[in-house]
């Protein structure tokens, strides 16, 4: 680390639901500012995994990253993004009050009244933006330990990058998947499907991601994505973060049937990168249209 930065590591976290681990670090800038915050090294939504010996390194580069003299300027590049999401209010009040200072604020006192914060957090996410959970953190207003968010003022998608796409991208998607939802087996309603990456971002590296995706042709948009609603998509994070975590391969409907592998990971696959996407292939999850058709080629 540069001999002017004053960083100071208080410890590390592991946000378990959400398979993310963070770096709690005291950054002191020059101007006087000090930051309190959590770097994220373990963040599937940006692709975010940091190897062990690359953490300070990674530490220093977000400090620079998420300078002070820096903060009006990357709030000013916010703004096109959100004019492209004139119906996201409800959200960019979270965004918001989380940009005004880049301050731990307590999901119970301090973040916009709303019965289902969780959603409007994740939704910042998919976003591409970098935010850092801290399930027990006192609050000095409310008294209580409670669970506190930061937004940290990096570039959306993160430093190392992630697959977002843009509405036309979206909607080009949707019509190329002819908008099957691949849960349901029907078409579904084009507002309410969500492209879907078959293989799970909790499983990528630094190498997965592709530096744009706005121009895939129709065969990798085929190879790459199906249709799913939100509720679906949700569903298939959580089974799909619990093989990961446990390598126990999901199920849909409980039935146990993998058309390649079986119930559990294969331990001579990797589990992270591109490599690992051959264990993810014969999961019900990761193709519903094809594992459905081998189900019914079985019965």
């Amino acid at each position: 680390m540069g001999n002017m930065k004053k960083i100071v590591i208080i410890g590390r976290r592991n946000h378990s639901k959400a398979s993310e681990k963070y770096v709690d670090v005291l950054f002191a800038y020059e101007n006087g500012v000090a930051l309190e915050t959590s770097v994220p090294i373990e963040y599937r939504r940006t692709g975010t995994s940091i190897d062990e010996n690359a953490v300070n390194a990674y530490v220093d580069d977000v400090y620079d990253a998420i300078h002070p003299n820096k903060w009006s300027k990357w709030k000013n590049d916010q703004v096109p993004f959100w004019d492209t999401k004139p119906s996201a209010g409800i959200t960019f009040s979270f965004f918001d009050k989380l940009s005004s200072n880049f301050a731990w604020h307590c999901v119970t006192c301090d973040l916009p009244s709303n019965p289902n914060f969780a959603r409007r957090i994740q939704d910042l996410k998919e976003c591409g933006y970098t935010l850092a959970t801290n399930t027990s953190r006192p609050c000095t207003s409310c008294k209580k330990n409670t669970t506190h968010l930061i937004l940290l003022p990096l570039p959306r998608g993160g430093i190392t990058g992630y697959e977002t796409w843009s509405p036309a991208l979206r909607s080009r998607i949707i019509k190329t998947l002819e908008g099957l939802d691949a849960f349901e087996a029907k078409r579904g309603k084009t507002e309410s499907l969500l492209p879907d990456h078959k293989f799970p971002e909790i499983r990528w590296d630094q190498d997965t991601m592709r530096e744009s995706i706005e121009h895939l042709s129709d065969v990798a948009i085929k190879r790459d994505f199906q249709l799913l609603s939100n509720q679906r998509n949700q569903q298939k994070r959580e089974v799909c973060r619990s093989c990961f975590q446990t390598g126990i391969r999901g199920t849909i409907f409980g039935i146990k049937f993998f058309h390649k592998g079986g119930p559990n990971w294969d331990p001579k696959i990797p589990t992270r990168g591109k490599a690992a996407e051959k264990g993810c292939q014969g999961c019900p999850w990761y193709d519903i249209q094809e594992w459905r058709v081998k189900l019914t080629e079985k019965l």
